[in-house]
């Protein structure tokens, strides 16, 4: 079967499916204002991988299939609990509780986003791209979400936001990334690198309030502007060993993060822009080290412009982006393009979308070039 028809059949199995999902989801809730409310996500994800010179490869696959329990039996308190049975294993996602009967914020214990990357904080199903980019990617120096405690709040009449955390999070000892993941996960191997992490985000909107949602529905006027900050520290208790119980080379000794972050929508344009610089050093100077480090440390930058324009109000969007990344263990720097499509049935809730996806360089190597792409419909109630 040909490429061009191994897309296409992709593109009728994902619309079967999302046509033939039922809109669900429900909250119930009692006269002294008690509830409980059940919804979820489910993404259907066909991916072909075309590397240069190599053999292409295809899957279909349930990206993301994550339901999500919420609830309150306490006035000014709620929890939630989200898990994932998508892509890997089975994964923890949200899970805290929060109290917002203060004024000045909000407090939540838990797993929750940290707050650092407006491509993160802007959820899976709120994307124009298919997939996010460098500067939302956790394998890349995003923290994702950290079991601690958070607190965000408002000023000046909504037209400010802010979040400060503490966190417990984790780092795979693998030097050709800087992933972070939640310790509380069921798949997490054992030689995952522990430590304390601390930061906190700021974002102003001076035209108006911008949603951590991609794609112009209503076309009224937004400008968002966001600076975001993060310092992590190994705390020595579970360092990477090699078969002899020595040290690796790949035990990260701290990392600091930085976003500068900007958002426009207005007249059916949608565009993000967002910056991240990380600087992370491996303990002893990390002998053996490759992948982004060069001597045992590293700067890792991250760039990405992604937007979309509504060709056809609140239904088809045409969208595109690019991305740069470069490390000082890299030849070259590591860069994407992406033109896509996006079919908007019910908005987020349900839409079909198509990314082509141009990388080169992949991994910083001078013409590991790879394109890609991806078909996905999705439905969220």
């Amino acid at each position: 079967m040909s490429k061009g028809i191994q897309i296409w059949v992709a593109v009728a199995l994902c619309g079967a499916f999302a046509a033939s999902a039922m809109a669900g989801g429900v909250k119930y809730k009692d006269e002294d204002g008690n509830y409980v409310k059940l919804g979820g996500r489910i993404q259907l994800q066909y991916h072909m991988t075309d590397p240069d010179g190599g053999d292409s490869s295809d899957e279909l696959l349930f990206r993301r299939f994550r339901p999500y329990i919420e609830g309150s039996v306490h006035e000014d308190w709620k929890g939630k609990f989200q898990w994932d049975m998508g892509k890997g294993d089975l994964a923890v996602k949200d899970a805290y509780f929060k109290y917002s009967g203060f004024e000045a914020m909000d407090v939540s214990i838990g797993n929750v986003n940290f707050p650092f990357s407006r491509e993160l904080l802007t959820s899976s199903k709120y994307q124009q791209l298919v997939e996010r980019t460098f500067v939302g990617d956790h394998n890349y120096g995003t923290p994702d979400r950290q079991a601690g405690l958070h607190l965000s709040g408002k000023g000046m009449d909504g037209m400010l936001t802010w979040a400060v955390s503490g966190a417990k999070a984790a780092i795979d000892p693998d030097n050709k990334k800087l992933d972070f993941d939640t310790v509380i996960q069921f798949d997490k191997g054992d030689d995952w690198i522990e430590g304390e992490m601390v930061g906190g985000r700021l974002e102003i909107f001076p035209l108006g309030h911008v949603k951590h949602s991609q794609g112009d529905f209503d076309g009224e006027p937004g400008f968002a502007v966001g600076v975001g900050a993060f310092s992590w520290s190994n705390d020595e208790d579970n360092l990477a060993e090699d078969d002899e119980g020595l040290p690796n080379g790949k035990n990260v000794d701290d990392v600091t993060g930085v976003e500068v972050s900007a958002a426009v929508r207005g007249g059916g344009l949608s565009v993000d822009v967002q910056y991240n610089m990380f600087d992370a050093e491996l303990k002893d100077g990390g002998a053996g080290a490759d992948g982004i480090y060069e001597n045992g440390e590293t700067t890792l930058e991250n760039f990405a412009v992604e937007g979309g324009y509504m060709v056809m109000p609140q239904t088809l969007e045409l969208v595109g982006g690019y991305q740069t990344q470069d490390a000082d263990g890299y030849a070259e720097s590591w860069n994407r393009a992406s033109l896509g499509l996006n079919w908007y049935v019910k908005k987020h809730d349900i839409k079909y979308q198509v990314t082509y996806r141009m990388g080169e360089n992949k991994d910083g190597k001078d013409g590991n070039d790879v394109d890609e792409v991806f078909v996905q419909a999705q439905y969220v109630f």
